[in-house]
């Protein structure tokens, strides 16, 4: 089946959920490209993360012209299925029209909070170095899974080594995380194409059909993001799916401060400026 094929047969589900869940009709925001884009860099635990969490990347790129890169920190516990994770993750890169590159010829192994290796943090210091990304993702510090942790464990110390001045986007998938504090729209049209990037790690979904449930846990954002981000007892939003971000501000590398609470829904198109405090 063809992208543009996969995207309508999504898009057509998700209005259907949407108009369930008394979403108004779907956005589109006005690209504004930005003269200078800047680069973001996801890193991301496994393949499969940056369908995941990728909805901010996303709409930097399509409405900034933000360049963006995934940066497969591991490519998963099974060594037999490293190569076809690795050709799944660049197939659902491009559906997202994401950069994408690797640590290593096979990615780290053995990835954990406790356990983290200097040459693990060089290696990500490195890539910091060259790239100076205006924004991080990576997982939050108790992301409910050992390799998701111990990325969040690497981020932070490459940053700091790095002397990095950036904004880290604490994301969250295993656990939720105590203070996001941006709840960044996805419109139909997005989350369509999230699903289908996610559909592309075919050897992942035949164990366990996950991109199936991604729209609740988008759903499921909104609700929560409703009270956690605007305020307890506030009214939802008006859109049917979101992700929820921790966005902290680093300065020569050591945490600064968080950035100001924020909803973005997707008829504004994003720029810089909500990197700024």
């Amino acid at each position: 089946m063809s992208l543009e094929a996969d995207l309508a047969r999504w898009r057509e589900h998700l209005t259907r959920f949407a108009a369930l869940l008394g979403s108004p009709p779907d956005r589109h925001a006005a690209p504004a490209p930005e003269a200078v884009p800047d680069h973001c860099l996801i890193f991301a635990p496994h393949p499969d993360d940056e369908c995941i969490v990728g909805a901010l990347p996303l709409r930097l790129r399509q409405e900034a012209g933000w360049r963006v890169t995934n940066v497969a920190v591991t490519l998963g516990s099974n060594a037999e299925r490293r190569e076809a994770r690795w050709a799944e993750l660049l197939d659902a890169c491009g559906v997202l029209g994401f950069g994408c590159m690797r640590v290593g010829e096979q990615g780290l192994s053995d990835v954990r909070a406790d356990a983290v290796q200097p040459g693990q943090v060089q290696a990500l210091v490195a890539l910091l170095a060259e790239h100076r990304p205006a924004l991080v993702l990576a997982p939050h510090a108790l992301d409910d899974n050992p390799s998701h942790r111990g990325v969040h464990q690497l981020v932070v110390q490459a940053i700091a080594a790095a002397k990095l001045d950036t904004v880290l986007a604490l994301t969250e998938f295993w656990s939720t995380q105590a203070a996001p504090n941006a709840l960044v729209e996805s419109s139909i049209a997005d989350t369509a194409r999230l699903i289908a990037a996610l559909e592309r790690h075919t050897g992942e979904i035949e164990r366990n059909p996950y991109h199936l449930r991604l729209p609740a846990f988008l759903a499921d954002a909104v609700r929560r993001g409703g009270e956690l981000v605007l305020g307890a007892g506030e009214a939802p939003p008006d859109f049917a799916f979101a992700t929820l971000y921790r966005l902290v501000a680093c300065r020569a590398g050591q945490p600064a401060g968080d950035l100001p609470r924020r909803v973005l829904p997707a008829d504004r198109a994003l720029s810089s400026a909500l990197l700024t405090h």
